[in-house]
């Protein structure tokens, strides 16, 4: 069995808690001592970094949210001078206001590292050719795992999306043997390299897919296409990336990074923590980060933490995969899309608010449409004005998102009411 950093992978429950003790405390003082906005919420709790002296004190700290990533952008939760970092990634905005996160280069190392963590778990070393067709840019799928293909050795193809018949050309010419990227894109693929007749010569062995929702059915039709293993990798941008978590050959689920992240399963409702086994939403602290140290991060997904000794050797507690959000965030395509954030869309666009999203996935890949109720002056125009109308909301829509969903208006009146909350969503995806 291969690692890559087998010290800390294989590392005794006693050894893996006194570093997370000694980084958490180290941590919470430093995020004190130079961010103004999370030191105002321990204040207002009337705590203390000497009040934090285990990890059995961290339901202590505040918890923080996406909510307050975006009330302190763009600075406020930077906790070194801003000459000391090297980078920013981001996730896709809410009502215009991004979440940046920044990176010093210890940061970037650090994130590399665990990246190239999950490209060893997958099988991959100095031998093999990586395949990255993740985004670049503010993404954090490409640059992730193409810095951690650099940590293992291997040959990188940093391919980005897209361009489906230059993928299989260099994937052909090159002998691609390790692939990484979403889900539904490497469905596309391989239906696409069966289609082409370049199976016989693809030399793929293992993929790496993460940043949105699928099911074990997906997994096993994408490994019987490519004749590869399809492993699991989780992350969020916040957080660093993905590499928070990666699937061993067990494939019973993703070790988290813990001397790098500490996770807590709480209940959703309450934000009491929960036992290990239970089912609830997860919550990070970051316990190494210098430019961007969350503590006590709400993800909003929901999976279940389990310490089950794993037959990789890995002591690394392990996540489920995640089961659902605990608020309406829907991830389309590997893009963070938010009701709210349509809903300002149309709004600005003199549309009534009542609407309706349709989410689904047709061959492997999802597709989102949002039905909107036309005003009765709409309605009267030409199919012509209307679907003109349609392409403009599109236009808007793709701003705001980074994805271009369909657009249907509607007859007014035509979407159901609901004398409770109205439903704003439809998700007809088996996930």
């Amino acid at each position: 069995m291969d690692y890559y950093q087998r010290e800390m992978e294989c590392a005794s429950r006693e050894a893996m808690l006194d570093l997370q003790t000694k980084r958490l405390k180290d941590a919470v003082r430093g995020v004190y001592e130079n961010v103004a906005y999370y030191r105002g919420l321990m204040d207002e709790k009337g705590v203390k970094p000497d009040d934090i002296k285990s990890l059995e004190d961290l339901p202590r700290l505040p918890f923080l949210s996406k909510d307050d990533l975006r009330a302190a952008y763009p600075y406020g939760l930077l906790a070194v001078p801003l000459e000391q970092t090297v980078r920013i990634q981001s996730t896709s905005g809410t009502t215009g206001r991004r979440v940046v996160a920044f990176y010093t280069q210890h940061d970037i190392d650090t994130w590399e590292e665990c990246c190239a963590r999950a490209i060893v778990a997958a099988g991959g070393s100095r031998k093999d050719v990586v395949h990255v067709c993740y985004g670049y840019g503010l993404f954090t799928g490409g640059p992730g795992l193409n810095g951690g293909s650099h940590k293992v050795g291997s040959l990188t193809l940093p391919m980005s999306s897209g361009n489906t018949e230059r993928q299989i050309q260099l994937m052909c010419d090159l002998s691609s043997t390790i692939l990484c990227c979403t889900p539904s894109y490497a469905a596309f693929l391989a239906e696409s390299i069966v289609d082409s007749g370049a199976r016989e010569r693809i030399k793929l062995k293992a993929g790496i897919f993460g940043a949105e929702f699928w099911s074990e059915e997906m997994r096993r039709d994408i490994e019987a296409k490519l004749g590869i293993r399809a492993y699991d990798i989780y992350g969020l941008t916040e957080i660093s990336g993905p590499g928070v978590s990666f699937e061993c050959s067990e494939q019973t689920g993703m070790h988290i990074n813990e001397d790098h992240f500490f996770p807590e399963i709480i209940d959703p409702d309450s934000g009491e923590p929960l036992p290990e086994g239970s089912k609830g939403e997860l919550v990070f602290t970051c316990l190494s980060k210098e430019a961007f140290p969350l503590l006590r991060y709400r993800t909003r997904d929901i999976c279940v933490l389990s310490r089950k000794q794993c037959s990789c050797g890995r002591t690394l507690v392990k996540m489920s995969r995640v089961m659902g959000r605990s608020d309406d965030m829907l991830i389309i395509r590997g893009v963070n899309v938010f009701p709210s954030q349509i809903e300002a869309v149309l709004l600005k666009c003199g549309y009534p608010a009542n609407y309706q999203i349709i989410v689904d996935r047709v061959k492997h890949s999802d597709t989102i449409e949002v039905q909107v109720e036309m005003t009765p002056e709409i309605f009267s125009d030409t199919v012509k004005d209307i679907s003109r109308k349609e392409g403009e909301l599109v236009g808007a829509l793709r701003s705001m998102l980074g994805i271009s969903p369909k657009v249907t208006l509607v007859a007014p009146r035509s979407i159901a009411r609901s004398e409770g909350k109205a439903v704003r969503v439809i998700d007809r995806r088996k996930i």
